[in-house]
């Protein structure tokens, strides 16, 4: 017998069914249908579903309709904000309309997302503003702060990421006032908070999630009680995200900041009543001090921390050194003792260094056990990191096991004090009383939540790639998932017909030196014949530098622009990619870590995709030993059970940017010639789309001059 839940899905997704009737471009895909009937089927009855949907499978539609159709309260969580964007001011307003519900949006951002309006006014009084740029970048940030409704610093164009300014004016978790703020009634953090715990959906990210399950004290911690359909799309990314927040860590940069902020503050409020430069300059000297311990560093390196101290480092040195950052805390405390009453900026300072010296006493301490610890060292900054392997335990023991008794809970809680007050800005996309909007045909279904609700919450993870086995067991694992349905849906593209891919036999093998140099002559010569429309996927920075240079010297003349990552922040470099044009002289696009995914370019714009090497986790990172060493210990073998899966999984992600609809074609071209001559290598193969091999340059030549 079906229930009314997964009846409403099969008439959606009807060749003839509203989404047909609402949207031009919709067409009924059997495997959208399927993973639709699957969320469903979860969401009606509570428990686990991991998908495993491959690219052109629709699984946004997939998963969204039937959570909007159940009338529940849906937090629906990404990986990268951009997504988050896109789902909030596009895929579920567009769906909402078109099913004609009664459901009100929200978006929830973390505290560095949003313009803390109280620290820019701190800004403006900032005599360590680092230059004329900044400055003019502050007063167009101020013009701005009097217009925007949601202080949503993605709202403000041409504000680079990467800007100095941007933790001048936002707060964090250590430096956010709270209640305490002057500008609290206004805090864009806490409007966005109070209009998600109104909405019937809201949309977060994993980094919010796990940041919020670490410590506790934002939104999320009222918002999840109250929902019983949590999902989680990119969910290939849930484990690296869940584990950073899980540990903990201390960096010098964040010393610097504390020491900043007192200085800046102390002499502003409580100027003569304690030595604050003095303190300052004992704590910003016990950091630098601290950073001096790692070395000379031209490069970002990971130090292995298995005994007393990191490796390399002398172990009494390296004691002395944290014990050092511990007593101008100390120090430091004392100072900001004396004026706590002044104003609440001293009572967060306090906090923040009474947080600091707690991390310092942690690390003088043993890792615990089933962690691991390393150092993190760059020319300008260390962390000191400790952090689980996995995030299995967390998900079992905080969510899973928790879910029936939080929704049994709920029931006794009181709801929060604007529970009755209208959403604050609340979005309310395809329905509106005051026009009489068309009646939906499933309002009748539409239920209402109940009052007392014990039924298991639904879980559900998404992604275009979780593994290479029926278990998907490269996610499941990791994250305490092994109990879940299991549903792998396959792409509906003809690759065959649509990509093809060229594996060069005759190129070096990685690790020779002379290998990036190949990669930048085969690339050359393959974008002249294209006319640009390329995107080189490296493994390294290191390689992204070498390739990308080379390449721009062989293509000087050309007319074809050569961009790398790095020369400008990621939102310009896609957009300057996606509008380039024949008529231009074309472009290329050099790039490495997050360009791997989320880069998505459908049609004649990209049509070459090239990729260095075969992305394995590096053996010598310390996480990633430390997880060889465990399956070691549990008679597993690191390599075909780490090690390849990692590498399926980031190689699908990369030959996923290539074809991304029905009419796209193009190559994929892996300079790795183990992906051919070795037995892992047919590993990997078997997991990719089944595209259409080449045998040779002439080939390639060929298929290209086809596109």
């Amino acid at each position: 017998m079906t229930h009314p839940l997964r009846d409403l899905v099969q008439e959606a997704f009807a060749p003839l069914g509203v989404l047909a009737r609402a949207t031009d471009h919709f067409n009924p895909r059997q495997g959208q249908t399927d993973m639709a009937l699957a969320v469903a089927d979860v969401v009606a009855h509570g428990g686990s579903l991991v998908v495993e949907a491959g690219t052109g499978v629709g699984k946004t539609f997939a998963y969204l309709v039937p959570a909007l159709l159940s009338g529940e309260r849906v937090l629906l969580s990404t990986a990268t904000k951009a997504l988050q964007d896109q789902l909030f001011a596009r895929d579920l307003p567009r769906l909402v309309q078109a099913l004609n519900l009664p459901i009100r949006l929200a978006l929830l951002k973390g505290r560095s997302s949003y313009l803390c309006t109280h620290r820019m006014e701190m800004a403006r009084r900032d005599t360590q503003i680092p230059d004329r740029h900044t400055v003019h970048l502050l007063s167009r940030v101020e013009t701005w702060s009097l217009s925007t409704r949601t202080g949503d610093l993605a709202e403000l164009p041409g504000l680079d990421e990467r800007s100095p300014l941007i933790p001048l004016i936002t707060s964090n978790r250590e430096n956010c006032l709270g209640s305490q703020c002057p500008k609290f009634k206004t805090c864009h953090v806490n409007a966005a908070r109070r209009e998600a715990l109104g909405a019937d959906v809201v949309v977060i990210n994993h980094h919010l999630f796990f940041a919020d399950m670490a410590v506790r004290e934002t939104g999320m911690a009222e918002l999840l009680p109250s929902v019983r359909v949590v999902i989680f799309d990119e969910a290939h990314q849930l484990n690296e995200v869940g584990v950073n927040f899980l540990g903990h860590q201390l960096g010098t940069a964040q010393l610097l900041d504390v020491t900043r902020d007192m200085l800046a503050t102390g002499l502003q409020l409580a100027r003569g009543l304690a030595d604050w430069q003095g303190v300052c300059a004992g704590l910003e000297r016990s950091a630098l001090e601290l950073r001096l311990m790692g070395g000379k560093r031209h490069s970002a390196t990971k130090l292995r921390w298995t005994e007393e101290a990191p490796e390399g480092i002398h172990a009494g040195a390296w004691a002395q050194s944290l014990q050092d950052v511990g007593a101008a805390c100390v120090q430091a405390l004392q100072a900001l003792d004396t004026v706590s009453e002044i104003a609440p900026d001293f009572m967060r300072l306090h906090d923040r260094v009474a947080e600091v010296a707690k991390r310092v006493d942690a690390f003088l301490n043993p890792c615990a056990p089933d962690a691991v610890r390393w150092v993190d060292i760059s020319a300008s900054q260390m962390r000191l990191m400790e952090a689980p392997l996995d995030i299995a335990e967390t998900v079992r023991e905080r969510l899973m096991k928790q879910s029936a008794a939080i929704a049994h809970d709920e029931v006794d809680q009181e709801p929060p004090p604007w529970q009755d007050e209208p959403s604050f800005e609340a979005s309310t996309a395809g329905f509106d009383e005051a026009h009489g909007a068309e009646a939906s045909p499933f309002d009748a279904a539409f239920p209402m939540r109940p009052v007392e609700d014990t039924r298991p919450r639904a879980w559900v993870f998404t992604s275009a790639t979780l593994g290479d086995d029926p278990r998907l067991r490269w996610f499941t694992e990791p994250c305490g998932l092994e109990s879940a349905t299991v549903l792998r849906v396959s792409s509906p593209f003809d690759y065959p017909a649509q990509a093809s891919l060229y594996v060069p036999r005759d190129i070096v093998r990685p690790n020779d030196p002379a290998h990036s140099a190949q990669v930048a002559r085969l690339a050359s010569g393959a974008v002249r014949v294209l006319g640009g429309k390329t995107l080189v996927l490296t493994t390294t920075l290191r390689a992204l530098r070498a390739i990308g240079d080379a390449m721009k010297q062989q293509l000087d003349g050309s007319g074809i622009e050569v961009l790398m990552q790095g020369e400008w922040p990621k939102r310009e470099l896609m957009a300057r990619f996606q509008d380039a044009t024949p008529e231009q002289g074309g472009c290329v696009l050099v790039a490495s870590a997050t360009f791997w995914e989320g880069f998505d370019v459908p049609g004649d714009a990209l049509q070459l995709v090239i990729i260095d090497k075969l992305p394995f986790p590096p053996p010598n990172d310390p996480i990633v030993e430390a997880r060889g060493k465990r399956l070691e210990a549990q008679g597993r073998s690191p390599f075909n059970d780490f090690f390849v899966p990692e590498a399926v999984i980031a190689l699908k992600q990369g030959a996923g940017r290539l074809i991304r609809r029905e009419t796209d074609r193009g190559v994929l071209v892996v300079c790795d010639n183990r992906l051919a001559t070795t037995g892992y290598g047919k590993r990997l193969l078997a997991a990719m789309p089944n595209m259409r091999q080449l045998d040779s340059q002439e080939e390639l030549h060929e298929a290209l001059q086809a596109l």
